[in-house]
């Protein structure tokens, strides 16, 4: 049995946790039909399990290759790329007025969901060109929308980001690329960028580059960095293509997991001849880098639900056919297959709802995004809270749920043939890219928490309070975090900070239970026309199991969250050494 998209759990998670109906009221978005709903999230599974899913073995195990100085692509990802392109696509959310289909976002969502939990190595191509395509739509002049976001729109062109350099990682402050201008309005950009993942590859025509580098004389620190378009090819001005620009693949990473995705080494400029074009004002760079980040933040959250869905199945499926032992508690001794044992069916339980609990939280996400998008009140701070808690926790329990699939299959999950061990090596990254983790808890005690004197925080808890109803757990878990809040807001930076990744935690679990709770009220309300229902009759179940087991579980970060960081220091970094 091979990869199936989630459909009925997608299309009810849009219904219940989006919101997808009263998105499509909106001028907009009135092409979101109910009707082109369904077929956009059907049509994108079936394209994902017949197109990327049987080419997720093949891209662990081949990988990207460096051959002359170019990256070549593991074999059938070219003319899958072609198909992604040909169907449409990747112009569901990208702009109108440029090829895109101007949907929701939060329906790109859903693609993205079904591609990456079908090959995630292969989805993070499109998850990247959309981060230029907000770029270049929000901070680009209306010559470089005209020529670069119709060919980004479709896919034809594709995406990156070029932040990291060789001595600046998370400090993006440090680093030392330079742009100096020729005298007729572009620039000469000279530099190292690393970790650049679909740097190059052999699958679209061009690649537009989006480059962090300072312009002479420019301050120290983020404040003096620029925002620079630099395409693989050079593209004049009727949109044909001019030379090469001189950029150079310096190397591609040999990686832990996502094989894929060539993570490659870029050197700009070395021939002295690597042109390219200011986007937004000078000094506009960190400005310009958030957007491009924000949303692609939320898309890394949703690799954790990809990988968390792939692991699932698999390990289901797995289960089912596995014969090993008597049940312990069951009157025959002839072996059953092992969905049948306790601890097993506590795995496989955890990863359903796990599963559904961190969908649910980044369609939640997503949807606060197009409500942005529309100017809904609110709804950017919305966008702004839930993004660490989405990033964080998103690729925290799809970490967990991979974890968990290799220990359904046992010995066989540490062997790689059966394909168990690759959803956890490819999602460990994503803990670790587009912002830490840590970063990300950082980012909601240092930024999120203050927000209108902590307000909007404070509004987010009440409403998950007011909901919990019976939910005992939840109302609890709420409250926690409420007064979580309240010392935080009080702390100096070390203890918030010190606190910050059990807090965090601790206030995605109460988030994804408001949601999974409102799943659970509205299944029970529709199982009752529809008695038979067999996805209704699970989901109550898995949403059950999260508000009974894993909601509590998070009650025990309360400590940690509200310790302090005095311990933390009371050794030295030569005693952490001792």
């Amino acid at each position: 049995m091979a990869f199936s998209a989630p459909v009925a759990e997608q299309m009810f998670v849009l219904k219940h946790i989006t919101g997808i109906d009263t998105l499509a009221g909106h001028n907009r978005f009135a092409d979101a039909t109910p009707d082109m709903v369904q077929a956009i999230v059907e049509g994108i599974g079936e394209f994902a399990a017949a197109e990327f899913a049987p080419l997720n073995r093949i891209g662990d195990t081949e990988g990207a290759r460096l051959v002359d100085g170019r990256v070549v692509m593991p074999e059938g990802f070219v003319a899958a790329y072609k198909a992604y392109v040909d169907n449409g696509w990747g112009s569901i959310n990208a702009p109108a007025d440029f090829g895109g289909q101007g949907l929701p976002f939060s329906l790109a969502t859903v693609a993205l969901d079904s591609l990456g939990a079908a090959n995630m190595a292969f989805a993070l191509c499109p998850i990247l060109s959309v981060g230029a395509i907000e770029a270049i739509n929000h901070h680009g002049s209306d010559a470089q929308k005209a020529t670069f976001l119709p060919k980004l729109s479709t896919g034809e062109w594709t995406g990156t980001m070029n932040l990291t350099e060789p001595q600046a990682g998370s400090d993006v402050g440090a680093l030392r690329a330079t742009a100096t201008p020729r005298g007729d309005g572009t620039y000469q950009i000279k530099g190292t960028k690393i970790y650049i993942s679909f740097g190059d590859h052999d699958m679209a025509e061009n690649i537009v580059h989006l480059v962090l580098a300072r312009t002479p004389d420019a301050p120290a620190g983020t404040k003096g960095i620029s925002l620079f378009l630099v395409p693989k090819y050079q593209v004049e001005s009727d949109g044909t293509f001019g030379k090469p620009n001189d950029i150079k693949v310096v190397s591609i990473e040999h990686k832990m997991g996502i094989n894929a995705s060539p993570t490659c080494v870029l050197a700009f400029g070395e021939e002295g001849d690597c042109v390219g074009e200011l986007i937004g004002p000078e000094f506009g760079g960190m400005r310009a880098m958030f957007t491009m980040m924000n949303n692609a933040r939320l898309n890394v959250g949703l690799q954790g639900v990809q990988v968390a869905e792939g692991a699932t199945q698999k390990a289901i499926r797995f289960a089912s056919e596995r014969v090993q032992s008597a049940k312990a508690g069951g009157a025959s001794r002839d072996p059953v297959a092992i969905i049948e044992h306790p601890d097993v069916r506590r795995m496989l339980l955890r990863m359903k709802a796990g599963t559904q609990a961190i969908r649910a939280l980044l369609y939640y996400a997503s949807g606060f995004v197009d409500r942005a998008a529309l100017g809904e009140t609110g709804a950017r701070e919305m966008v702004d809270l839930l993004t660490p808690l989405a990033k964080t926790y998103g690729t925290d329990m799809g970490s967990e749920i991979a974890s968990l699939g290799i220990q359904v299959h046992g010995g066989m999950g540490f062997i790689e043939e059966t394909g168990a061990a690759q959803y956890y090596r490819d999602i460990r990254i994503a803990a670790i890219y587009e912002g830490t983790n840590g970063i990300q808890a950082a980012d909601l005690v240092g930024r999120k928490l203050g927000m209108e004197g902590g307000d909007v925080v404070r509004r987010h808890l009440e409403a998950i309070s007011a909901d919990a109803g019976d939910q005992t757990a939840l109302k609890t878990l709420a409250g926690a975090c409420a007064d979580i809040t309240e010392w935080m807001l009080q702390r100096s930076v070390d203890d918030r900070l010190a606190g910050s990744y059990a807090y965090t935690t601790m206030m995605a679990v109460a988030t994804s239970g408001r949601l999974m709770l409102k799943q659970l009220r509205a299944a029970e309300a529709e199982l009752a026309g529809d008695i038979n229902n067999a996805f209704l009759k699970a989901k109550i179940v898995t949403c059950r199991y999260y508000l009974e087991v894993m909601v509590p579980e998070a009650m025990a970060l309360h400590g940690t969250a509200m310790a302090g960081a005095d311990l933390l220091y009371t050794l030295d970094a030569e005693g952490l050494a001792a």
